[in-house]
């Protein structure tokens, strides 16, 4: 069982950056394939970026390649998200998830793969 509590989100003018930060509890982070996700209202859930479980392989989303880097930190049980340059189309509520697995480099991109979700935090950005 992984619990997952995100922070970080608020209101920024266009251009600015946030970061995004997901804390882990439970015994199974480093068992953990991780990936952000965002869902803007009237809008489906997407992914925005993920990380494999150990060996640092990245995927990002072609809307936020360039200004969105994912990290993590198995030695503290967080995975964040440094957002640069934001867009107002980049407002959305952001979610942490986690997806149990074996595999050292596979990263995840599809919402339904993952088994653990965050409660989300809200980033705004106004133009």
């Amino acid at each position: 069982q992984v619990q997952l509590v995100e922070s970080g989100g608020g209101l920024v003018q266009a251009g600015g950056s946030l970061r995004l930060s997901c804390a882990a509890s439970g015994r199974t982070f480093s068992s953990s394939s991780m990936g952000w996700f965002r869902q803007a209202p009237g809008k489906e859930r997407e992914v925005v970026a993920a990380i494999s479980r150990i060996d640092d392989i990245t995927y990002h989303a072609d809307s936020v390649k360039g200004r969105f880097t994912i990290s993590r930190d198995n030695a503290k049980n967080t995975v964040s998200l440094q957002m640069n340059s934001l867009k107002p189309e980049d407002t959305a509520v952001y979610y942490c998830a986690a997806k149990n697995t074996v595999s050292s480099s596979t990263v995840y991109r599809d919402a339904e793969e993952y088994d653990y979700w965050g409660q989300g935090t809200q980033v705004t950005v106004s133009s």
